[in-house]
């Protein structure tokens, strides 16, 4: 008993300062959802922050941006990594370079970004417009067409290096064994990838999905940098939405109902992916 009691006494302060980081604005975060601006009880919160299209508008463009960023960041930094456990020249030194786009801070990248595609300033018009490529330059951050696919593209740029390294990682486990015996069989190059690559590293490929559906949900650099989640509302999702709520409209109560709305939304995606993950692992068995 003395032993339990000693170490609950060394983890006190870590749990004293967890209790204030998480647990205290979590509690509070709901009691302002329930609250309102006097502090009396209501539910009104709720429906007020659902009532608008823009609520909507806002959590569709979430799970389109979220969606198309996962799908490339997993496919182009699955690509990289096989690529950069080749044996070849300069292997290590393109390793390196590829980290860049991860390592660089999120607002210099979404500041770098905005200027290369300005509608008249920007490199990639002046690229494209002086190959011939396009005959004008491009509005690609106020068109409502090309806006989102934009963003989505820098989301990917930005976190793809993460997928690569950790399903590098990866790569590196299997054991030699399975490719020498793929050889012999007569695989090329595209089979062992198919039916011994991905199939080992599958499980490194879930926990990074994993990890980046939690992060984009949670996102709002880039894309509050860029756009500030315009035009008309074409870029805006969740997360901005409930910050321009809170600090841009002064709506607590709302910003804290939609916040308590999204966090039960986002635990509800996750556990039906884990859920899904499962039951092919069983499947898989």
């Amino acid at each position: 008993m003395g032993r339990q009691s000693t170490g609950l006494l060394f983890i006190l302060p870590a749990m004293i300062v967890l209790a204030m980081l998480i647990a205290y604005p979590v509690f509070y975060t709901g009691y302002l959802s329930a609250t309102d601006a006097k502090g009396a009880l209501t539910i009104k919160n709720y429906a007020n922050v659902l009532r608008p299209a823009v609520t909507t508008q806002a959590f569709i463009n979430l799970i389109y941006f979220v969606g198309g960023s996962i799908v490339f960041q997993v496919v182009l930094g699955t690509a990289a990594a096989i690529l950069l456990n080749l044996e070849f020249t300069g292997r290590s030194l393109l390793r390196s370079i590829t980290l860049i786009p991860w390592v660089v801070p999120g607002i210099v990248a979404a500041t770098t970004w905005a200027w290369m595609f300005h509608t008249e300033f920007g490199i990639i018009n002046y690229m494209l417009t002086g190959s011939g490529v396009i005959p004008a330059p491009i509005s690609w951050l106020t068109n409502r067409d090309t806006v989102m696919p934009v963003l989505i593209a820098i989301n990917v740029w930005k976190l793809f290096p993460f997928v690569a390294i950790m399903v590098l990682a990866g790569l590196q486990a299997i054991p030699a064994d399975l490719y020498e015996a793929a050889k012999l069989d007569g695989a090329n190059f595209w089979q062992e990838v198919r039916f011994v690559t991905l199939p080992q590293v599958w499980p490194v490929i879930t926990a990074v999905t994993l990890l980046l559906v939690i992060w984009g949900l949670n996102s709002i650099t880039i894309i509050y940098a860029i756009t500030g989640g315009g035009p008309a509302n074409r870029t805006l999702i969740t997360p901005i939405q409930i910050f321009k709520l809170a600090f841009e409209s002064f709506q607590f109560n709302q910003a804290a109902a939609l916040s308590v709305i999204f966090f039960v939304v986002a635990a509800i995606i996750v556990a039906i992916y884990l859920k899904m993950q499962a039951m092919s692992a069983r499947e898989a068995r």
